[in-house]
């Protein structure tokens, strides 16, 4: 069982997952399982992930509701998005977990830098607000989810990073709307792990229920900072910074492992 500091970190990381999330539909799976682990202070590494998972769903789901709200999702994009990185991800993990897992992580963060250099360059443009997945477009969709999934299936990392560059890339919507429709593909990247690792008996449902209450409050106030933030290129250059900020981090610890 939780006692009432274990508790309150638990909401504590939460909300600053939920918060990440809101404000730039990424960096859910990667803050939340170092978190767990050396903020809350869980043991298992796979109980951390299983929990991560659960909690990161949650969470995307509330942020999700929250731009709903704001209509900035574009529903058939994400929907269309997410099925394709879901057949990406059962392929990109069944290789993943043939390669050194130090080695992938330090391979991710070199890929993470390169789409942040992609988002400071484009942080002017500001995309065409209406924007929408169809025919013509469809085939570019599917193959950015496709990717995007692969990408997440072999890094083991959820892909928020990646979905939203993939659908500006894809479709040329706004910065706000990729951040909004990413979070339907996050959503269901976190539920198929969560599954998973459930199935196995690897969540603490009580530590997941104090994050995700933590991730609802955090994910409202990043949604709204998202919004304000959308004029120009401020949320591109938000996003790039702290791909920058990850992606350094995580090339200090993996490399520090080589």
């Amino acid at each position: 069982m939780l006692d009432t500091l274990h508790m309150a970190l638990g909401m504590l990381s939460g909300g600053l997952v939920g918060f990440s999330l809101g404000l730039v539909g990424g960096g859910g799976s990667i803050l939340a399982v170092p978190l767990m682990v050396y903020l809350v202070g869980v043991a298992s590494p796979h109980v951390a992930i299983g929990t991560s998972a659960l909690a990161v769903a949650a969470n995307a789901a509330s942020g999700l509701a929250s731009h709903a709200r704001e209509h900035t999702v574009k529903w058939r994009c994400g929907t269309m998005y997410a099925a394709a990185g879901i057949v990406g991800a059962l392929g990109g993990s069944t290789v993943g977990k043939n390669v050194d897992g130090q080695k992938l992580l330090f391979l991710f963060a070199l890929l993470m830098i390169g789409v942040g250099i992609l988002m400071l360059r484009s942080r002017n443009q500001q995309g065409i607000p209406g924007a929408q997945c169809n025919r013509e477009n469809a085939p570019k969709v599917l193959g950015y989810g496709l990717g995007t999934g692969a990408f997440s299936g072999f890094f083991g990392i959820g892909g928020g990073f990646l979905i939203v560059p993939g659908l500006i890339g894809s479709t040329s919507m706004p910065m706000i709307n990729a951040v909004g429709t990413s979070l339907v593909a996050v959503t269901a990247f976190g539920l198929t792990t969560a599954a998973n690792y459930a199935f196995s008996g690897l969540v603490d449902w009580i530590l997941a229920a104090t994050f995700i209450v933590g991730g609802i409050v955090g994910g409202y106030f990043g949604t709204h900072l998202a919004k304000r933030l959308s004029s120009g290129g401020q949320l591109k250059t938000v996003f790039a910074l702290l791909i920058f900020v990850v992606a350094g981090y995580m090339l200090w610890q993996s490399g520090k492992a080589l």
